[in-house]
């Protein structure tokens, strides 16, 4: 029996992959080698364009348990431990989604359960090879070994990707060796901690404002208070002598006096758990030599794993390597994907990968210690009194400043789409609320909503909205299903121009309707 796609790994990205296959037709089948979901605290939230990505599939509500749509910080973030004012800008691209990792796992997990995919614990692969027709998969589980056919096989196994290694892919970057990072869930003295800001003030330092990571001389300090969960302190240094005893909490208070000069008392986290308390020693920046190997995908930290800088980076853009994969791999499981569609993956996906990685250098270089660094950082931080650098750190910090090759109609093609509300006659919608099934949108919002016209050919293969906007000048999205717009037009009567520019951008990532039936 071949199998369409099998995707190795039941973490978030997996799982999300998983999603929109199945939003689209397709029945994966998941195959994680842990037999339970990992409890291990590891990312504590979201940043950037993917809580809205994950808001037009309808999860940022499950996520933050409030029906509100994400609102993006206009008040203070960091790049290397330096404030960015977000308060300049009209429009802050930083969206932010505090929540663990383990809890985007079970809504992730659930989500898969009502779409009616087959997630299969306690089976790893042990061997893959490829043919012209499928890739086949040796596999361990909990009643023996077996194996499968699949068209395609997704490595969303991590960092130390079992499917990448098998594939013969290579994984060049750097590592970096003189950074340790110690982090542990603790009980701070509550007289400490602001109740309105949650700003915890420290004797003999000053006040540190939460999730935001402070550089001083010797090593960087963050602290976290996630709701419904004890705080998190994270301290940085550099040059430590190689541990050679488990990690403790009086490990990291040693810690925590040296970078801040003065001791914080604190204690064992209250509640079961899980809590954090690891120590991590050096940490790597690399990508992937490809992507893709004939049939054989890999996403999320399989492809590429960055050093710590904060906002979860390698989940942010796991996520959206999942989102932009799916919707090829069924179009091209389903015969609609236009020539070449699945090489795009590849390209696009790298470039994202590609700024990550100066983004991650960028700051790593910045929080290092040293008085050449403070130089730098006291040079670099008059610049962030200029609402242009603010602007462009902040859309690097988000993942906003990724503009793919689409075409030049219009110079909004190629980003992910503005956040639109739309007056369809029957009530007000956002463009969120539309995108839920994961297909292709035309958003029509000129005079005469005539644009329908064009779509002869794809019929039944693109969703057309028609209605009026106040909040974008555009007239015309055409919005691929992961969010990024295919063409647009902000002419308010559609002309055989706009008619021809549209049909390209058709014809460029979907098949008309009869060639995919034939």
């Amino acid at each position: 029996m071949l199998t369409d796609v099998v995707i190795v790994g039941g973490g978030p990205n997996g799982l999300m992959l998983a999603c929109e296959l199945a939003l689209a037709g397709v029945r994966p089948i998941v195959l994680e080698r842990l037999p339970e979901p990992s409890a291990e605290p590891k990312a504590n939230g979201l940043l950037g364009q993917v809580v809205r990505v994950l808001d037009q599939r309808g999860l940022h509500e499950r996520l933050s348990g409030s029906a509100e749509p994400p609102q993006p910080n206009s008040g203070y973030f960091m790049f290397g431990a330096l404030g960015l004012n977000l308060g300049l800008l009209e429009d802050s691209p930083l969206y932010t989604l505090p929540v663990p990792q383990h809890r985007i796992v079970q809504v992730l997990d659930e989500r898969a359960a009502e779409l009616g995919v087959e997630v299969r614990r306690g089976h790893e692969v042990t061997a893959l090879a490829q043919d012209a027709d499928a890739v086949t998969v040796d596999i361990d589980g909990p009643d023996g070994t077996y194996r499968l056919r699949a068209r395609y096989l997704v490595g969303a196994d991590g960092a130390h990707s079992v499917t990448r290694k098998l594939a013969g892919i290579g994984f060049p970057g750097v590592t970096y060796d003189r950074m340790t990072v110690r982090t542990a869930h603790v009980a701070l003295p509550a007289d400490w901690v602001d109740p309105g800001t949650g700003a915890l003030t420290v004797p003999g330092y000053g006040t540190v404002a939460p999730f935001l990571p402070h550089r001083t001389e010797q090593g960087g300090f963050s602290y976290a208070p996630m709701p419904g969960h004890p705080p998190l302190v994270t301290t940085t240094e550099w040059d430590q002598p190689p541990a050679s005893e488990p990690m403790s909490l009086a490990e990291l208070r040693e810690s925590v006096r040296r970078v801040l000069g003065t001791d914080v008392p604190f204690g064992p986290p209250d509640g079961a758990g899980p809590h954090a308390l690891r120590r991590l020693s050096g940490g790597n920046t690399r990508v992937a030599d490809r992507f893709a190997d004939r049939r054989v995908f890999l996403i999320g930290d399989a492809a590429h794993v960055y050093s710590a800088t904060g906002g979860g980076p390698g989940l942010n853009l796991g996520l959206q390597d999942a989102v932009n994969l799916g919707w090829k791999l069924a179009a091209e499981l389903g015969g609609r994907a236009a020539p070449g569609l699945l090489e795009t993956y590849e390209t696009e996906r790298r470039a994202a990968a590609s700024r990550m990685v100066l983004n991650a250098q960028a700051q790593s270089a910045l929080i290092a210690p040293g008085g050449d660094v403070t130089g730098l950082r006291a040079v670099f931080g008059e610049l962030l009194g200029d609402p242009d650098t603010v602007r462009r750190l902040a859309a690097l910090t988000a993942g906003a400043d990724v503009r793919y090759e689409l075409g030049e109609a219009h110079p909004l093609v190629g980003r992910f789409a503005p956040a639109v509300e739309v007056d369809t006659g029957a009530g007000t919608v956002r463009l969120a609320e539309l995108t839920r099934t994961a297909r292709p949108l035309l958003l029509d919002l000129t005079e005469d909503g005539a644009l329908a016209d064009a779509l002869s050919g794809w019929d039944g293969q693109v969703e057309v909205v028609r209605g009026r906007s106040r909040t974008t000048p555009l007239t015309a999205l055409l919005i691929r299903p992961d969010g990024y717009l295919a063409w647009a037009s902000d002419r308010p009567r559609p002309g055989d121009e706009d008619r021809e520019e549209l049909r390209t951008a058709l014809r460029s990532w979907f098949r008309p309707a009869v060639a995919a039936r034939a």
